[in-house]
């Protein structure tokens, strides 16, 4: 079921009001939001529940059986071993069979032997990267004892399949979602509010930003052996921004939507757009997936503690491993290659941590020359990054790359107007709310912002809302509802 749908918008208001007046006590509300989740989920394909439900039932046992055999560390290495083979093997069947199988038919067919009988026609369920990735990391954590694990089944089923992030994350963690099904939730109406604001920022995001850019950008990747280079260049930034209003829209959306439950979802994008290093956009762009590669590839490879070449290869892996998260092609593994050449040369340098912690234009309504100058230069290499992100091949990349740097003309169709409008919109007001959790975000005291004027945020909300109306006729699907 798709948060831009008419399904979801007659879904979600059923489903709360069942949430929090029908199912009152904890163990019916937790059992609830696990038939409601599958509901959602099944919607698209109610075949692949069975899958989330292998991976939520071997993680939820397995977590058992290492508390009964602790102090049995190699006991424990087994049943963790066994987890995380179920959810990798989950993982590696659905998305990465075909991969491999293709690439190994096409060596061979280099000899003259014709191996295309080893593929097969697998549909990737969606989401399957996400709730994965969610069960590994709590058979992990319950084998590290940084976590114990839960004999209360309903909470554990409903932490997994939580529907508003259940297909595109964020990738939670058991300590900080798996305790809020543990105990009682009360309505709390300023979070309510709160989350409301969060979701129809994401709902403008994704169906008036990045759907209008999509129409572009589709146009232009599907025609670049032929339309000029600055409709090719025009056609990558229109895909930056694409994907920006596509996932960090999604993550809004599901994020506001869980505070309507009591449920409070990790932060997982931080303006990126407005970052000054390609090492500060990593910490805001998929944080969620950022730190789970930290905690359970980076530090478990040796992290920076063994010199300057382990922390290089431990950053390049990382990237490499990320990439190919993303998708099951080549073109993956060169964006994550890419991003990691960018990214070593700050870690040579000592400044990769260079404005941690910090937000840009501190204590100013406007940047500075200088960081105006390092966020058009950050952005203009991850958009050079995403033309291997979009493209269908590595031929395809070369071209593009090649035309855009050649080819200097343009063609017809250019973008409309208004897509650069709304863009636009989007970058003000986020620009106005950088301090805040989320574009619409009222800081506390009425200060910052938009917040110390009612009258215009209110305007504001009315223009959203009618802009999602006007753009609603066609249903796009989430671009990272594929990974």
């Amino acid at each position: 079921m798709l948060f831009n749908s008419i399904e979801f918008l007659l879904f979600l208001p059923v489903v709360f009001l069942l949430y929090w007046f029908a199912f009152k006590p904890l163990r019916l509300q937790n059992l609830f939001v696990i038939a409601a989740s599958y509901i959602f989920y099944g919607w698209w394909n109610w075949r692949f529940l069975g899958l989330i439900i292998l991976a939520t039932t071997t993680s939820f046992i397995g977590g058992l059986l290492l508390e009964h055999f602790r102090g049995r560390r190699r006991a424990q290495r087994w049943v963790c071993g066994a987890n995380v083979a179920v959810s990798l093997g989950i993982l590696g069947t659905y998305k990465y069979y075909n991969f491999f199988a293709s690439n190994l038919s096409a060596i061979f067919a280099s000899m003259g032997i014709d191996l295309g009988w080893v593929t097969l026609d697998l549909v990737l369920p969606v989401g399957i990267s996400f709730y994965t990735f969610q069960t590994l990391a709590y058979t992990i954590d319950v084998y590290r004892g940084k976590i114990e694990p839960t004999r209360d089944a309903a909470a554990f089923y409903a932490f997994v399949a939580f529907f508003p992030q259940l297909v595109a994350g964020p990738i939670e963690r058991a300590a900080n979602l798996l305790p809020q099904f543990l105990a009682p939730r009360r309505f709390d109406y300023g979070q309510a509010v709160d989350g409301m604001r969060q979701a129809l920022w994401g709902l403008f995001k994704k169906m008036v930003v990045a759907d209008n850019c999509g129409v572009f950008v589709d146009h232009v990747f599907s025609n670049y052996q032929t339309v000029g280079s600055l409709n090719l260049f025009m056609g990558a930034v229109l895909f930056s921004f694409q994907i920006y209003g596509d996932f960090s829209g999604y993550t809004d959306i599901a994020i506001g939507t869980a505070r309507l439950f009591g449920i409070e979802l990790r932060r997982n994008f931080a303006f990126p757009y407005f970052s000054r290093s390609i090492a500060e956009f990593w910490r805001r762009w998929h944080i969620s997936l950022t730190a789970w590669f930290r905690d359970y590839v980076y530090i478990p490879l040796g992290g920076s503690r063994h010199g300057t070449a382990v922390t290089v290869r431990n950053t390049i892996i990382v990237f490499l491993v990320s990439g190919f998260w993303h998708g099951a092609d080549w073109t993956f593994i060169c964006w994550g290659a890419f991003n990691a050449l960018l990214f070593v040369p700050l870690l040579l340098a000592g400044t990769s941590r260079r404005y941690k912690g910090t937000t840009v234009a501190e204590g100013r309504s406007l940047p500075s020359a200088k960081e105006l100058a390092l966020m058009s230069v950050t952005f203009l290499l991850v958009v050079l990054g995403r033309i291997l992100y979009r493209a269908e091949s590595i031929p395809a990349a070369a071209t593009f790359f090649r035309r855009m740097a050649t080819e200097i003309s343009y063609t017809y169709p250019l973008p409309e107007m208004r897509t650069g409008l709304y863009i636009a919109l989007m970058l003000i007001v986020e620009w106005r709310h950088r301090h805040g959790q989320h574009g619409l975000a009222v800081a506390s005291g009425g200060r910052g912002g938009l917040s110390g004027h009612p009258a215009l945020r209110r305007t504001l909300y009315i223009i959203l809302t009618m802009l999602i109306i006007l753009e609603s006729g066609q249903q796009e699907a989430f671009i990272y509802f594929q990974f």
